[in-house]
């Protein structure tokens, strides 16, 4: 073997060696955040007696984290590409660890309400840890085939978190005679101890120089979220003041977002790159992240409930919490499954087939819903499917979109799948709630039934989200077959890099 090649064999296995490392760290944070996400939820019965509230206001504290990530979020991608994405990464994890502790010693339903939203700053790692590996992975000619890998298993950690917060949650709290206190501090010493990790295991990114703040792009798009994610979440809390406020408010944030695009276009260094948006390789990623965000986001809840419906209804399955448990751990494990196929097979295959296949799955798993939904398995086996294409397609968003974006947009671009798609969950979930209210009480001859949703309304949820699915895999068609691979252009630049290191 040539000097020049050993050389080159040395410098490819060091820089390889410090992204599998850098991969492994963030591995490490996604599972702290899955373990947030899912930790609390067994929870959710104690924390309505400690504070004293009724538990139809939980609704507030999912509504008000949404509602704070929505805004936060472009923001901070934003300032992670003007400043490095590694200073924003430590500064949102410092702001979710203290909400989390925050948590810890709140003793009122506004205090825990509002250290619960500024919880919700954790929304932002995900497409920041992208943004980092496609950033290190595009100085060596691999960023775009890099990052599909590495979000594969960063959702897999993800996802595995959230299993393992879902099941430590309860037997925590029974192991410290059921304080509460206590057992809230589990998360929070989880989230400090990411702040260390990502402080000394992670390197900052280069970021692009002369950057400047689209102060007035980011408040008109703060604004519009607001109007469009506040006016839906009034559809999904009780006591709302109905669609009387929600028309207006939806038909004022459209107004806003005309007036965003509007004002980006005329910006030198914008807020969002609405000419990028406009790509043949990235409206269709951020189109399905709305679409994916239907069922992935505004199902669940249905999904609990259909599972817990007595089944003398005629529907329904009449599982206690424990099984209805054990089904959405079912659904996790799917997740998983695709996240881990995608990671595998987008080595070797056409990352736009394996995209399409995907979205495809996630309709099929929710149309078999239509006529198999009766039995237990029958639930188990749709939910797989869809499982499977929704893994596959919450790994691959964000680093399609990180390969579609020009460098300095690749975490914002990444984000924007996440608003999106929040935005998807956020109408699916207040769509559904009125869908499944509407006929509560309509069914006769059981004293469950007054209670209940009717089944024309969990076959509405299904439907709609089938369609979500079909019609994602749809409009990754006009995605360009070439897109998301590794471009000649990173591989001559890596060359010469070589070159001269050589």
């Amino acid at each position: 073997m040539s000097r020049a090649a050993s050389a080159t064999e040395r410098l490819r296995g060091s820089s390889m060696g410090v992204t599998a490392g850098l991969i492994g760290w963030f591995v490490v944070v996604e599972l702290t955040s899955g373990i947030v996400q899912g930790y609390y939820v067994p929870l959710f019965s104690d924390i309505v007696v400690h504070l004293g509230v009724r538990d139809a206001d939980i609704n507030w504290f999912e509504a008000a984290q949404l509602l704070l990530s929505a805004l936060v979020l472009p923001v901070l991608a934003k300032l992670g590409d003007m400043f490095g994405h590694k200073k924003i990464l430590l500064l949102s994890a410092v702001l979710t660890a203290g909400a989390s502790w925050w948590l810890v010693f709140a003793d009122s339903f506004w205090t825990f309400l509002l250290a619960w939203a500024l919880q919700g700053f954790y929304v932002v790692w995900l497409p920041l840890e992208i943004a980092l590996v496609f950033e290190r992975g595009r100085r060596q000619a691999r960023g775009v085939s890099q990052t599909r890998r590495a979000a594969g298993l960063l959702v897999v950690g993800l996802q595995a978190g959230a299993i393992l917060g879902a099941l430590a949650a309860g037997r925590l709290f029974a192991a410290t005679s059921e304080n509460l206190q206590l057992t809230l501090m589990i998360p929070a010493i989880a989230v400090t101890l990411v702040c260390f990790v990502i402080l000394f295991g992670v390197p900052e990114s280069e970021p692009v120089p002369n950057r400047k703040l689209d102060t007035g792009g980011f408040v008109l798009l703060a604004f519009a979220l607001l109007l469009i994610t506040g006016g839906l979440s009034f559809l999904r809390v009780p006591e709302s003041p109905g669609l009387a406020i929600v028309l207006p408010l939806l038909l004022l944030g459209a107004a806003a977002i005309a007036v965003f695009v509007w004002y980006e276009l005329r910006q030198s260094d914008p807020a969002v790159d609405i000419r990028v948006l406009r790509r043949p390789e990235m409206w269709p990623i951020q189109a399905t992240a709305f679409l994916v965000g239907l069922s992935l986001l505004g199902a669940q809840g249905p999904l609990a409930t259909y599972a817990g419906t007595d089944s003398s209804l005629g529907y329904g399955l009449g599982l206690d919490a424990t099984d209805r448990s054990n089904v959405i751990g079912v659904y996790l494990v799917s997740l998983i499954v695709g996240a881990i196929a995608f990671a595998l097979l987008s080595r070797r295959g056409n990352p736009r087939l394996i995209l399409i296949v995907a979205a495809t799955l996630v309709g099929v798993g929710y149309a078999l819903f239509l006529p198999f939904h009766t039995e237990l398995w029958q639930v188990l086996a749709n939910l797989f499917v869809a499982g499977l294409g929704s893994g596959a397609l919450v790994a691959a968003m964000p680093a399609a979109a990180a390969a579609a974006a020009p460098r300095g947009q690749t975490g914002i671009s990444s984000a924007l799948t996440n608003t999106t798609k929040t935005i998807g969950g956020t109408f699916a979930s207040a769509v559904f709630g009125v869908v499944l209210a509407a006929g509560v009480g309509s069914a006769v001859g059981s004293a469950v039934a007054e209670t209940a949703a009717p089944l024309t309304g969990y076959l509405t949820v299904w439907a709609v989200c089938a369609g979500g699915g079909f019609a994602a895999a749809a409009v990754l068609f006009f995605v360009p077959r070439v897109a998301f691979a590794d471009s000649a252009t990173e591989d001559q630049a890596a060359t010469a890099g070589q070159a001269q290191v050589l």
